[in-house]
């Protein structure tokens, strides 16, 4: 354990500010806490507490996942009320975290209640209790802060009451952390207008030297001179853990090790993968009668996850295959194992999720099954949540010139950003106070703002790092020397880690071997039945594609009065579309990767139709479902794969014996489309790209309302297909059913 030198700070005017007396008060609540009468304080809890509570300290917990963070600020704000302070904050950034700290407050009759999106009914009767001073803990997310109403009604009130402010999973605060958000950098504001007589507790078990040092510079903010963050940072090594890593060579190889010896692992825990559609495709193929698997995911409800936890904590579950959504917080002490289908994109993200497992097990299983798209994922992830300079200046000059506050979706509009991107970028502009929320959406503030490139690159920088060094963690092979255990220590710079004797790489496999006989099912019926779930999974192809229904919002600013709105029209519209896979589906995603990637300088390569992508595409047709069987096939021309495009559509119609109309016509000068960019914007590059010529009209007529296959090589916002479905259909086809060769998404 070390800590950081401080001064003693000013003492309560009582005598329960004596160490002794703390200690025992302290104790006693620790002793409520647990349930177990034999409870004591591991090295650095009570220190952390006294300096919060007798001293009225900034403080920085760096710990390991189940050293008892949550009971240093629970005890500390039960002892903060019993003298007479006001409630404390607790910025949490999860609401599954959420859930279990009020429930282990309570435990210590800490009355605590959370405000977030799960319970808005509740919130009004929150605010009432509030303000009877009848709540001793308020937990709320980050994102809370940002919302005009409660910055405005609730958080003033906050501050000029609030006892003790926790911020909890603090590495959130850096641009260095591994999964840095945002809003918690209002923070450092939120530390600043506190004063210097309210304490405040920071708390993280993933937190590298260079994260460590600016949290606590953040909450140094307003602390006063003489006064500086008290840091106290234990060994982040976990004696239970026993880690492994082995690489299989295909994602067939790698299911069927899982599908053979999950019930090998011990316990219940979680399998994640790096995908909603891989760990949606995980639970179908390892869930059956009497060993349940189930997904957890981003898209799964709120009710559901809350279900799903307390599943898997009562061991209802053997698994649950999840995303990055199940992780911070998520408290399940027996946790008996953790496997990854995929890498995360850093060895603190992974140390991050290893630690749900054994925190009160002698042991639990953690094993690595990397993939080869891991860089590929881990790439499209990097990119997507990093703002560009032009994006922040159209967002800007878009709200100066604004006559009041613009919505996202007005936004959208007006900059040429994704939703999800614009999202991020307005939070990173708001923090910076460059812009604010308020009633009716977005505002400039008229603050000036730069855009600190050298940050942003240096963050980058950053992660190609932390990319490698997990590359790097995959081939330990060298002995006790390269230890799993001390390999992830040091990346969290903990020199204390020494060689855990327990990770394959100390100790050789420990795991079974791809060829061993199965655990459950060597050799009967079930092996095969097994063989048989992976080998369909892996080999299913024909993934529907929902089309479009309603055009984007704003397309009057971009097209001018005559421009779409509201509904597409039925007899407009595309019909549901097909593709071999999604790009983040597992089996055939792999080979459409390759056949669909980019040359070193970003340049999408062209190819003719392989014949084994060819016989797939053969397939998707043959079970393809629909009403009347389509007549001919048409093109949407391309300029970046015209041969991969032009070979689809005159194979599809060769082996179809359907008729081939060639392809629409293309705008004189057009240039390849955009990557990103929003929908009103897409729509708009769109709507004079594509025309239909007179032959094709000709044809169209002659053909009398007969379903078209309109082709193209890859489906990723959808706006290509509604845009160009919607002039066939004008121009006389029936039914146009879209059918590429991978969705984006």
């Amino acid at each position: 354990m070390s800590t950081t030198p401080h001064a003693p700070g000013p003492s309560v005017n009582s005598p329960s500010a004596d160490d002794a007396a703390l200690h025992a008060e302290a104790l006693e609540a620790l002793v409520a806490l647990t349930g177990r009468q034999d409870a004591r304080f591991h090295p650095g809890q009570f220190e952390a507490i006294q300096a919060l509570v007798a001293e009225r300290r900034r403080v920085l917990v760096v710990q390991r996942t189940g050293w008892g963070k949550s009971a240093v600020y629970f005890l500390a704000a039960l002892l903060q009320r019993r003298r007479g302070a006001g409630p404390v904050l607790i910025i949490s950034p999860l609401i599954a975290l959420m859930r279990d700290q009020v429930a282990a407050a309570r435990r210590a009759g800490v009355r605590a209640h959370a405000i977030s999106s799960a319970n808005p009914t509740e919130w009004r009767d929150i605010e009432e209790q509030l303000a009877a001073d009848a709540i001793d803990v308020l937990l709320v997310s980050p994102e809370r802060l940002v919302n005009p109403r409660f910055r405005e009604e609730q958080l003033p009130r906050l501050v000029d009451r609030c006892g003790l402010l926790v911020i909890d999973e603090a590495h959130c605060i850096s641009d260095w952390g591994h999964d840095f958000r945002p809003d918690y950098r209002r923070l450092r504001d939120l530390v600043g207008e506190l004063g210097e007589q309210v304490p405040v507790l920071a708390t993280t078990a993933t937190a590298n030297s260079r994260v460590v040092a600016d949290v606590a510079e953040q909450l140094g903010t307003g602390g006063g001179a003489g006064r500086e963050v008290l840091t106290l940072r234990g060994s982040l090594t976990r004696e239970s853990l026993r880690l492994g890593s082995m690489s299989l060579p295909d994602d067939r190889q790698r299911l069927d090790y899982l599908v053979r010896h999950l019930d090998s692992f011990e316990g219940s825990g979680i399998i994640y993968a790096l995908t909603v559609s891989a760990a949606e495709d995980l639970a179908t193929l390892l869930d059956r009668p009497g060993r349940r698997v189930r997904a957890y995911t981003g898209r799964t409800d709120p009710e559901e996850r809350a279900e799903l936890e307390q599943a898997l904590k009562d061991n209802e579950v053997k698994a649950l295959a999840a995303t990055s959504a199940l992780g911070m917080g998520f408290d399940k002490p027996d946790l008996g194992f953790v496997i990854h289908l995929g890498a995360p994109s850093s060895p603190v993200a992974y140390y991050q999720q290893v630690g749900r497992a054994g925190r009160a097990t002698d042991r639990a299983d953690v094993l690595l099954l990397p993939g080869k798209e891991d860089r590929a994922i881990w790439e499209y992830f990097a990119t997507a949540s990093m703002p560009t300079q032009e994006s922040a200046s159209q967002v800007l000059t878009a709200l100066a010139e604004a006559h009041g506050p613009l919505s996202t979706p007005a936004l959208e509009a007006r900059v040429d950003v994704r939703r999800s991107a614009l999202e991020l970028l307005l939070k990173v502009l708001a923090v910076d106070g460059a812009v604010q929320n308020v009633k009716g959406g977005w505002v400039s503030t008229g603050a000036p703002w730069h855009y600190d490139a050298e940050r942003y690159e240096t963050v980058a920088r950053a992660r190609r790092e932390e990319q490698q060094a997990m590359l790097d963690y995959e081939s330990l092979t060298g002995g006790p020397a390269q230890c799993r255990m001390v390999f992830l220590a040091e990346q969290l710079d903990d020199t204390t880690a020494v060689p855990c004797g327990r990770c394959d790489v100390c100790a050789g496999p420990w795991y079974p071997a791809p060829d061993a006989p199965s655990t459950a099912a060597a050799g009967s019926a079930a092996g095969g039945e097994d063989e048989a779930r992976v080998a369909a999974l892996l080999e299913r192809v024909g993934v529907p594609v929902e089309p479009r229904a309603t055009w984007p919002s704003g397309l009057d600013r971009l097209l001018g009065a005559g421009a779409p709105k509201g509904r597409i029209p039925e007899g407009e519209r595309a019909a549901e579309g097909r593709v071999i896979a999604r790009m983040s589906d597992l089996g055939w995603a792999v080979p459409l990767r390759e056949l669909l990637r980019t040359d070193e300088n970003g340049t999408p390569l062209d190819a003719v139709v392989p014949e084994r992508i060819g016989n797939r595409i053969v397939e998707v047709l043959k079970d393809w479902d629909w009403a009347q069987r389509p007549a001919a096939v048409v093109a949407i021309p391309s300029t970046t794969r015209p041969q991969l495009v032009g070979s689809l559509a005159t194979g599809i119609a060769s082996i179809g014996r359907l008729e081939n109309l060639g392809a629409l016509d293309l705008a004189p000068g057009a240039e390849s489309l955009r990557g990103g960019g929003n929908s009103a914007f897409r729509v708009a590059d769109l709507w004079e790209r594509f025309s239909v010529g007179p032959a094709l009209k000709a044809r169209l007529d002659e053909l009398d309302g007969a379903p078209i296959l309109l082709v193209d090589d890859v489906i990723d916002t959808r706006w290509t297909t509604t845009v160009a479905a919607r002039l066939l259909r004008r121009a006389g086809a029936g039914p146009v059913l879209p059918l590429a060769l991978a969705q984006q998404a």
